[in-house]
Formats: structure tokens, C-alpha cells, sequence
């Protein structure tokens, strides 16, 4: 269905070279075997089956729309797989701009699950072009709508950046995560300016959003799940009206705070220092 679950539901609990689970991830045996025994199989089956439905709906369905109901299924499935339920703070605030960036915390392979169970309309993602040629992934990626990116170059990664530029033209708003991959360590990281140059470019705002409790449930090299609440909080919209792309950086600058702040409110982390902790280099 995506690169996340792809991924996650092929992957073992240790890295391919055998290694144990980084240090503070011990997992219990019961959540071994609850994973093993049941989250995975259910994942698979609701990946698999809401997979196909996509692809079928995908032969008429030019809009997205019937496929992106079926992903938020598919999503809200994957969650109770994982005994995992989400909770959305600022709900109100999606209304107001139909039209945005949304710009998100990346924690774990069930970010994405959680933003397209919980965020209320459709909207589409960049996903790294490669992804494109795996099958049933990359046929899903394509009849939906979704938007390729290949960072190999700088031309390349400019042309993806266009085109998500023309999707929010065309009244489509973009969920994306502007670190790019996923935390090591459950803290925030490098943001990119992408983000911000295609809001520009479109004259859309960017809406930060800050996902909680989803490194705690699957962490980064650690294959099996540790079940717990979430969170998505939505946070006020930083306007681009007036603003060039000349202004990305500093843009990216505020996008990241908003969305540190609200993440290290909520969360069970704690704000470490950082002296600059942006990338200015336009990118997803």
C-alpha cells in the first residue's frame, strides 16, 4: 500500500546483518509474540486486501478519491492491528485551509498510517520515485495520484518539488515530512526547505503537525510493536502571502520550531540543545 508497511511487514525484528535491537528497545517476549502472531498477520492481510480494492477502484477512479478512502480504511485497520489508538488535537484548524502544506514529524513507519486515518480530507503525498517500480506499491502510488521525487540530483529533486508545487495549484494539499526519514533516537532532526519552497511557489500556507507516541510504538530497527495511544496535534498555520521563494530558509527555520515545540509539549522527550539544526537546501 506504501513504503512504510511495505517495509515494515517484510523486515524482521533485527537488522539483516543479525544485530539485537538498539540499546533501550528490549522488547518483551509477550509483545514479540503479540507482534509475530497477530499484528503481523493482520497488517499483512488488511495490506494485501485493501491493496487490491485500491488498485481495482484505480481503473475508473481518475480523481483519487475512491483509492484515498480506501487508504484511510486501510490505515484506521492498521492501527487497531496494532492496538494502537489516535487521538487529533486542533481538529478545528483543518478546516479553515483546504489548501496547504501540512508538514509532520517523522518518527516511525506508522506516521503515515496514523495522518491518513485521522487527517479528514484528501491530499497527496511525495514518496521517492523508486518506489514506483515496485509492484502493487508502486501501481498504487501511481493510479492515486501520488507525487514521485528522485533527490539523485539537484534538477531532479527541483522538477519533484514542481510537481507537487502544481498538485497544491490544482487544490490538492500535501502531507509531508520535512526531516525526510525517520528519527534515530525519538528526537527531531534535520528539516529540509522543500517544504517550504513548494508552499511559496503555490502560495498556500504551511500547517505544522506533530505526531506523538509513535516512536514508542515501532521505533527505527525495532520490528516489533509496543501498543500505546497517540497523538496528532495540529498546529496554527504560518502564512507565505508576501513571502518568495527567497524567504524558504527562514520559513523552514519557523516551521521547525512550531513543530519541535508542539512535539516536546506533548511528548516524553525532552528539548535537547541545537546549534542549527536546518538544511537550506530545497528538498523533501
Amino acid at each position: 500500500m506504501n513504503e512504510s508497511m511495505s517495509q515494515s511487514i517484510l523486515e524482521t525484528e533485527t537488522d539483516p546483518a543479525g544485530a539485537p535491537p538498539p540499546p533501550g528497545h528490549r522488547i518483551p517476549v509477550h509483545l514479540r509474540y503479540l507482534t509475530m502472531f497477530v499484528c503481523i498477520p493482520l497488517m499483512a492481510f488488511a495490506t494485501a486486501f485493501f491493496g487490491c480494492l485500491s488498485l481495482v477502484c484505480g481503473l475508473w477512479d481518475r480523481s483519487g478519491r475512491q483509492q484515498h478512502l480506501v487508504a484511510r480504511i486501510w490505515a484506521a485497520a492498521m492501527l487497531r492491528s496494532s492496538f494502537s489508538p489516535v487521538r487529533i488535537v486542533g481538529a478545528e484548524k483543518l478546516k479553515n485551509y483546504p489548501v496547504a502544506v501540512y508538514a509532520s514529524n517523522h518518527l516511525s513507519y506508522m506516521d503515515t498510517p496514523a495522518l491518513f486515518a485521522k487527517l479528514p480530507f484528501q491530499f497527496r503525498i511525495l514518496a521517492k520515485q523508486n518506489l514506483w517500480k515496485v509492484p502493487f506499491v508502486g501501481w498504487y502510488l501511481n493510479r492515486s495520484g501520488q507525487v514521485p521525487i528522485d533527490s539523485g540530483s539537484s534538477r531532479s529533486a527541483v522538477a519533484g518539488l514542481l510537481r507537487g508545487v502544481a498538485a497544491l495549484k490544482a487544490g490538492m494539499p500535501l502531507v509531508l515530512f520535512p526531516e525526510g526519514s525517520r528519527s534515530p533516537d525519538g528526537h527531531m532532526h534535520d528539516a529540509h526547505s522543500g517544504c517550504a519552497f513548494m508552499a511559496l511557489r503555490a502560495g498556500v500556507p504551511l500547517v505544522p503537525l506533530a505526531l506523538i507516541g509513535t516512536y514508542e510504538l515501532l521505533p527505527i530497527h525495532v520490528y516489533s510493536l509496543r501498543p500505546r495511544p497517540l497523538m496528532i496535534i495540529v498546529g496554527d498555520p504560518i502564512p507565505t502571502a508576501g513571502l518568495t521563494t527567497r524567504d524558504a530558509d527562514a520559513l523552514t527555520v519557523r516551521l521547525y520550531d512550531e513543530i519541535s515545540k508542539m512535539y516536546y509539549q506533548y511528548s516524553d522527550f525532552t528539548a535537547k540543545p541545537v546549534a542549527d539544526s536546518h538544511n537550506a537546501t530545497p528538498g523533501a
